[in-house]
């Protein structure tokens, strides 16, 4: 990656936007969703960034520019319209050693703002280096159809009932409690129109110690391995990597999986300079059934010549799935 992903906290910090027409004001739209303080740089501003000056939005700094102009900001947006002259100020922004987006100029970009879906405070950001800005876009449309336009509020009571839930729900059942308010009846329950309803039912459960549906028992996904793309895999196996505590790829070259999994996952990668090269089957069953013993949620990645073999011997059920379409 060029670029690296991350959002940062913008409150009380400087932003600066070099310009005073509609470029400008594209980058204003969107830095108004944040708390950052906005300073237009430019000799005139047009009506729209006017009346943001005006109702106390934003403030106007009329030049001249100079390093000193950029000095402690966190962000700075040029676009003044004339490709010759931001690359100018380019140069100043540079010096000053604030990060700086140049409209339309990416190779003079530090910094990429990248195509939003917004169900404030749950933010996804879609982007491509400037590389497919249409596929961006496409992107942005199926996700926009796929989260519900109030699914921001189901978040943000989540966000306001996470101390609460840390004093009733035990943490090793929290995880399980969050999937089901995410996945199940509250947010179904939200996305139909009854907020209500929803609040109540998650507060229910937490006042309970845990998800209605949690029986406090681990479960145990075995995953046929018979390729590793990962635009291949079946939409099953990424969702149980995604919910899985414990990960145990059964051969390195599965290793690579991971990248589709949690980031906070236990991993164990079974083989030559993993501290496991002597691990057979039943020491990796073992391991597996440990963990699902005190409630986890283990994935283990097989070669789909060893799955059969590696779902028996269980006393639970095991569910066994394949890992990549076939």
């Amino acid at each position: 990656m060029k670029f690296f992903p991350m959002f940062l906290r913008m409150a009380d910090r400087d932003v600066m936007i070099v310009g005073g027409g509609e470029t400008a004001a594209q980058k204003a739209r969107l830095m108004l969703k944040s708390e950052a303080r906005i300073t237009f740089v430019a000799p005139r501003l047009d009506d729209e960034l006017q009346a943001l000056v005006t109702e106390g939005r934003a403030s106007h700094d009329r030049g001249p520019i100079t390093p000193e102009t950029f000095k402690g900001s966190a962000l700075v947006f040029v676009g003044s319209g004339c490709p010759g002259l931001d690359a100018s100020i380019h140069a100043l922004v540079r010096v000053s050693g604030a990060l700086v987006n140049v409209v339309d100029q990416p190779d003079l970009c530090e910094a990429n703002t990248p195509s939003l879906v917004d169900r404030d405070p749950l933010v996804v950001a879609i982007g491509t280096e400037g590389a497919a800005p249409v596929l961006a876009r496409q992107i942005k449309t199926h996700l926009e159809q796929v989260l519900e336009p109030k699914l921001g509020d189901l978040v943000a009571l989540g966000g306001r009932l996470r101390s609460a839930a840390a004093q009733h729900v035990h943490k090793d059942k929290r995880r399980a409690f969050w999937r089901w308010v995410y996945a199940d009846k509250p947010r179904q329950l939200h996305a139909r129109g009854a907020e209500r309803e929803a609040a109540e039912l998650i507060k229910s459960a937490i006042q309970n110690g845990s998800a209605p549906d949690d029986a406090g028992q681990g479960q145990i996904t075995v995953v046929s391995v018979g390729a590793t793309d990962a635009d291949l895999m079946t939409l099953r196996a990424v969702q149980r990597l995604q919910e899985a505590d414990l990960i145990i790829a059964a051969e390195p070259a599965f290793a690579s999986i991971f990248e589709l999994a949690r980031r906070d996952a236990d991993r164990i990668v079974v083989g030559k300079d993993h501290g496991t090269a002597a691990w057979r089957l039943s020491d990796q069953r073992k391991a597996a059934f440990d963990e699902c013993e005190s409630g986890a949620r283990v994935v283990w990645l097989v070669p789909s010549r060893d799955a059969d073999r590696a779902a028996m011997g269980f006393d639970q059920a095991v569910e066994t799935i394949p890992a990549v379409m076939s």
